[in-house]
């Protein structure tokens, strides 16, 4: 952690915690430790089962593309999901230098489909260098997978103007405006998850059992 990201994190939680909060439903925490700031049961689900459910039923001949991460600290993220629909994996990896993060990437793309995922953007700056270079080794399609898509300042705009052809982000943040500004944005829906989870804690069920159950994700 930087310093004064453990001590906003704690701080947040504690908080939550005094307003009487007993029990915490995130989504893909960008830092899992932060549920070792509660005091309280925290459930962190995972968007794992969505994104492989859009992935199948929206890309064409999706076990041809390539998952790719868009920097190494989501390359186990991309990983997972590779595996579990047997797709080619591919990394890019950001050698940070004193001016600029340089880029380089490891895995063939060349007249591939690549679908970039993550779990939060803001600026949109590294997925859309991600994505450059992915058309810079030859891709002949960008498509952008995000759980959080925060996009602050110019990032709506830096995506209109960027080779990804589709950003697919989740309504854990509000995206009416940003689907107004850039036709390339779709949204999935998170909501049937959380109202499941909701379901399971209120009937003392288990949480984790509903990736098995995967009809909820499927309809």
């Amino acid at each position: 952690y930087k310093h004064w990201t453990a001590r906003a994190g704690n701080l947040v939680a504690k908080m939550i915690v005094e307003a009487g909060a007993d029990n915490i439903i995130t989504m893909d925490l960008h830092d899992p430790q932060f549920q070792g700031f509660f005091d309280i049961p925290v459930d962190n689900l995972s968007s794992q089962t969505l994104m492989a459910k859009y992935i199948k039923m929206n890309i064409p001949d999706y076990q041809q593309a390539v998952i790719t991460s868009p920097d190494a600290g989501g390359a186990k993220r991309a990983t997972a999901l590779a595996e579990s629909l047997k797709m080619a994996v591919a990394l890019v990896h950001k050698d940070r230098g004193f001016h600029n993060d340089e880029m380089t990437l490891v895995g063939n793309v060349k007249d591939k489909v690549c679908i970039l995922i993550d779990d939060i953007i803001d600026t949109s700056s590294t997925i859309t260098r991600a994505a450059q270079l992915l058309v810079d080794h030859g891709a002949k399609k960008i498509y952008a997978l995000i759980t959080h898509a925060i996009l602050s300042g110019d990032a709506v705009q830096r995506i209109n103007d960027s080779v990804i052809d589709e950003l697919i982000v989740s309504n854990s943040v509000p995206q009416d405006e940003h689907v107004k500004q850039c036709d390339k944005i779709k949204v999935f829906d998170i909501a049937p998850v959380f109202a499941e989870t909701i379901r399971r804690i209120h009937n003392g069920e288990s949480v984790s059992s509903q990736y098995r159950a995967s009809d909820i994700y499927m309809e």
